[in-house]
């Protein structure tokens, strides 16, 4: 055996066992949090396939529910009118259960990802009212139809309101109203009567945007269609919002009888421009080094005000565990969290609590489990 070859596999060695003895020694997750709520992770494709295959034992000692990032969402899943790909949904579904996961669907309707011939007749002109409300039909009848029985809850509509509580303006809206949220609801419903439907937003702790919701939602029960629960999108800052509007947030939607989902939770440690609130995609920016401070690691105090941070969030969420079903990270590892691209492009971010080689943040694991500790 040459040197160099006897070198590589001592490095082999060594990486196996530290990772190893990182997730051994670390509390699993959803342990210490099993008697409040399931603890999800979102997943992308190198992570359900197994080219990723760090990923299966972090999924196997720390989550009890995943979600998909992309692989579900319209363009991926359904990208032409006769043509359908469930190559990533099939092992996305093979994997929850493998897991004995609480699995959720990700997403029937959304304005993002979705191509132009859902919207468009083979003409380039709109479709009318009627054809894409079809259309919708058509394609939740297949997808939830495949997975009947085997995804537990669906993210049935995406994003439909803005912040200031008007419905957004999208292709959707504009050509069926508000109508398309609830064909999707109701079409959901009768395809899977079992499968649990949720609203899903971001920035739900605004007063106006969260009204808008709870009102549709409402409307909807008293229609008759099936909503189970809000779906609050948990992209937060180190300084927002406060503990309190997160709170309010939380007591309102269950006061209106509906369940409380954080769906996709991470905590930004970076500055981005003013516009950039919320986690609205078509706010992009490139690359700019004001933007990127930690590039070679996070500075002490901001580690530390990170720590503090997710301590006082899962302590509100404990507090309320009563009325939470599920939180769910927007991801497993920094290195492949959509937080190093957006806002800003190309930036080194820290907002999960597995680092980029998915080894658990030791300092954040003992805060969180001492946390659990005081609570009970």
């Amino acid at each position: 055996m040459s040197n160099a070859t006897a070198y590589l596999i001592s490095l082999v060695f060594f990486f196996l066992c530290t990772f190893g003895h990182a997730q051994n020694t670390s509390p699993a997750l959803k342990t210490l949090f099993e008697k409040d709520f399931h603890l999800g992770a979102a997943l992308n494709y190198q992570e359900v396939d197994g080219r990723e295959s760090r990923a299966l034992p972090v999924l196997k000692k720390h989550f009890s529910s995943i979600s998909p990032e992309n692989g579900l969402k319209w363009i991926k899943v359904h990208p032409e009118p006769e043509r359908y790909d469930f190559e990533f949904g099939d092992r996305y579904v093979e994997l929850g259960q493998s897991l004995d996961a609480f699995v959720v669907g990700h997403t029937l309707a959304w304005h993002q990802q979705v191509p132009d011939w859902v919207f468009e007749r083979e003409d380039g002109s709109p479709k009318t009212k009627e054809e894409l409300l079809a259309t919708l039909e058509e394609h939740i009848e297949t997808v939830v139809g495949r997975y009947r029985g085997k995804i537990n809850g669906w993210d049935v509509v995406n994003e439909a309101i803005e912040d200031n509580g008007e419905f957004r303006k999208s292709k959707w809206f504009e050509i069926a109203g508000v109508d398309f949220i609830k064909t999707a609801f109701r079409k959901a419903h009768e395809v899977d009567p079992d499968a649990e439907l949720y609203y899903n937003d971001y920035s739900v702790f605004l007063p106006k945007k969260r009204a808008a919701i709870l009102a549709l939602a409402q409307e909807m029960r008293a229609e008759g269609i099936r909503i189970d629960g809000i779906g609050m999108q948990g992209h937060y800052m180190l300084r927002s919002p406060s503990l309190a509007e997160i709170e309010q947030g939380i007591e309102e939607i269950h006061a209106a009888g509906f369940k409380v989902m954080i769906t996709e939770l991470d905590v930004d440690v970076l500055k981005r421009p003013k516009e950039a609130i919320g986690a609205d995609l078509a706010k992009g920016y490139e690359f700019q080094e004001e933007f990127n401070p930690y590039a070679e690691g996070l500075p002490e105090e901001i580690q530390q005000e990170w720590i503090e941070r997710y301590t006082a969030i899962f302590k509100l969420y404990l507090t309320h565990s009563d009325k939470i079903s599920r939180v769910t990270f927007w991801g497993i590892n920094d290195g492949e969290s959509w937080l190093n691209n957006w806002p800003v492009r190309g930036r080194t971010n820290y907002p999960l609590l597995f680092d980029r080689e998915f080894l658990p943040k030791t300092e954040i694991f003992r805060a969180l489990e001492e946390l659990v500790e005081k609570e009970d």
